[in-house]
């Protein structure tokens, strides 16, 4: 069995000028937008990143989940790591074992979803999806939430992939090792951080320092162009450190 990190959510309390940013500094454009997604009370915007996916969710109403967590994180930020699983059943099978609670979670013929509650995992949301059908394994294969063609709106320009996702927590130990024994993969550690080794990237846990609560802090990038992006964010004010810049309340390491 192995998962595989396809997508990444951040939550902003505005979509279109955190878009525009992205779109700017990253070089990335919008594939798919969820018609569905007002149920929840929130509208998106997906980009490819090479064969992963970047989201970000906005809330458009009062008291949604997305809204909430905006609140508790004192502004916009990351929101969900999501990957992609080979084989579902064993997966829920595991959590349930461990008794995670889940949050939400959809089955069809094309796609099965589950979230994972954070207060149970620690971190932030921990989702593990299985796509179904013809090409579902394929790393370029399809992927349900960025719709029936998210490969048309790839730029591969300045970004080609997702090689990190850092979670920060109150207990780094504690979250990797509930993480790793959802995962049922061994932690590593390098530098003072765990690790979670998934089979195209890791995720990495680190101690809060930036004066922000648990949560997705940021991730690592895989660039083309990296003078490029450092140019853009520097016009735009969005230059936080050597080779990072601040999208979306995330730290970007590129």
């Amino acid at each position: 069995m192995w998962l595989r990190l396809r997508q990444i959510a951040g939550v902003a309390a505005k979509l279109k000028p955190t878009e525009d940013e992205l779109i700017d500094v990253l070089g990335i454009e919008v594939c798919y937008r969820d018609p569905n997604i007002d149920y929840f009370g929130l509208e998106n915007a997906l980009f490819p990143i090479g064969n992963q996916l970047l989201e970000v969710v906005a809330p458009i109403q009062e008291n949604t989940a997305g809204g909430r967590y905006l609140d508790r994180r004192s502004g916009d930020g990351g929101y969900m790591v999501i990957t992609q699983c080979d084989d579902h059943p064993p997966r829920r099978r595991r959590v349930n074992e461990l008794g995670i609670r889940i949050v939400h979670d959809t089955s069809s013929d094309q796609f099965i979803n589950m979230q994972l509650h954070p207060r149970d995992t620690g971190g932030t949301f921990f989702e593990i999806d299985q796509q179904l059908g013809e090409g579902a394994l394929d790393h370029d294969g399809p992927w349900h939430p960025a719709g029936p063609d998210w490969k048309a709106g790839r730029r591969l320009e300045r970004v080609s992939g997702v090689k990190a996702a850092e979670v920060q927590c109150d207990d780094p130990e504690g979250v990797a090792r509930c993480w790793s024994e959802v995962a049922e993969t061994d932690l590593e550690i390098s530098d003072g951080a765990f690790l979670l080794a998934l089979e195209n990237a890791v995720v990495r846990f680190v101690s809060c320092t930036d004066g922000r609560p648990e949560g997705l802090g940021g991730i690592d990038l895989e660039v083309v162009d990296r003078d490029a992006i450092l140019e853009a964010a520097e016009r735009r004010g969005r230059i936080s450190g050597e080779n990072q810049v601040y999208l979306c309340g995330m730290r970007m390491n590129v």
